[in-house]
């Protein structure tokens, strides 16, 4: 689990702290931020960036899931592909940003754009990176996200409209827990995710 420290995939910890079957490998810049580490877990401090303990982390897993965020996430990507070819790891679950194909219809498209537009184009190369490589893909582009605790949302396909306009972090981590408990479902897939029902001209939250 690359960027273990961040909110979803706390939930994601949590959802699988319990599961005898699971072993983790956390992987983050700041150990102290992830307290009270699961039994099944391993915590690795460092960057992704590094590309022999990135290579270390990789070697000898079923799954990585990716949930990491920068100006650099492009070249963050590259070395998680690299690292998983050179080790012979093939499901990846990335992260990645709604709006990276201008996928986002109507009002809720172009505030969209106004709020985060300077920030995607990294993310869109660390997508078609992601799609070029080879590696068993599955890439989620969540809405605005929140903390509400609940699981509620849909997907869209990545040649499809984007739908509503917000999704909590737990329903994008019980997704995530989902795909790893089912790692040959939505293979080779690019899914926005969102909670029904929320369309607007912008999350209601803002």
């Amino acid at each position: 689990m690359l960027g273990a420290g961040g909110q979803i995939a706390r939930w994601v910890i949590g959802m699988l702290a319990n599961k005898d079957d699971v072993k983790l490998t956390l992987f983050l810049r700041h150990a102290k931020k992830l307290k009270n580490a699961p039994k099944n877990s391993q915590v690795v401090q460092g960057d992704v960036l590094d590309k022999k303990l990135l290579g270390s982390a990789v070697a000898g897993q079923d799954i990585v899931y990716a949930n990491l965020t920068g100006g650099d996430i492009d070249q963050q990507a590259k070395g998680i592909v690299e690292s998983m070819n050179s080790a012979k790891v093939k499901r990846l679950i990335f992260v990645a940003s709604l709006g990276i194909y201008d996928e986002v219809p109507g009002k809720f498209g172009e505030w969209n754009r106004r709020e985060i537009g300077g920030y995607l184009p990294p993310f869109r190369r660390a997508a078609d990176f992601i799609e070029a490589s080879g590696l068993d893909y599955t890439i989620l582009r969540p809405a605005w996200l929140t903390d509400k605790d609940e699981v509620d949302y849909e997907t869209t396909e990545r040649n499809e409209p984007f739908k509503g306009t917000e999704v909590s972090r737990k329903s994008v981590a019980d997704l995530i827990v989902k795909l790893i408990d089912s790692p040959k479902h939505s293979v080779r897939s690019n899914l926005g995710v969102n909670k029904p029902n929320t369309d607007a001209d912008k999350p209601a939250f803002l």
